[in-house]
């Protein structure tokens, strides 16, 4: 199925291409959600119309996440936490946990946004990646450290 993207989508595409997609993958989580329409004759004509404003709005959230990225790459994050034996925690350092820091800091992150692909159950200093905009992932610096 044919669809025009509204929005930045990853691995996909950018606002206004006309990109082809599974079937249950259009109906089932992009026209559902806003982030995409179907590619009719009057739609392609409206999105190349709209394409234009559409830009203007995309670099304007890119610019807004690069602010944002900034200062996210100056953050460091520090947990202690209790460890048994051979440096391994008694627990584990979450997505939740490292977006509960964030807020504390001030920033507005949601912990879909942290790409942390399992979580921490080691000592040591990490480099997670932060998934701002499609374009933008800064990495901030968690340390784990010993109570």
């Amino acid at each position: 199925m044919e669809v025009i993207l509204r929005q930045a989508v990853e691995n996909l595409g950018h606002p206004g291409d006309v990109v082809t997609v599974s079937n249950g993958y259009a109906r089932n989580y992009l026209l559902p959600r806003g982030v995409a329409y179907q590619a009719t004759e009057g739609n392609k004509k409206r999105i190349s119309q709209e394409k234009a404003r559409l830009e203007a709005a995309e670099s304007q959230r890119r610019g807004a996440a690069e602010e944002v990225a900034k200062k996210l790459e100056e953050v460091s994050i520090t947990f202690a936490a209790r460890v048994g034996e051979e440096g391994k925690l008694f627990g584990s350092v979450t997505t939740q946990d490292i977006a509960d820091q964030l807020a504390a800091q001030g920033f507005t992150i949601e912990r879909r946004q942290i790409d942390l692909h399992e979580p921490i159950k080691a000592l040591g200093v990490y480099r997670v990646p932060v998934k701002l905009h499609a374009d933008v992932k800064p990495e901030i610096k968690v340390w784990v450290i010993k109570q």
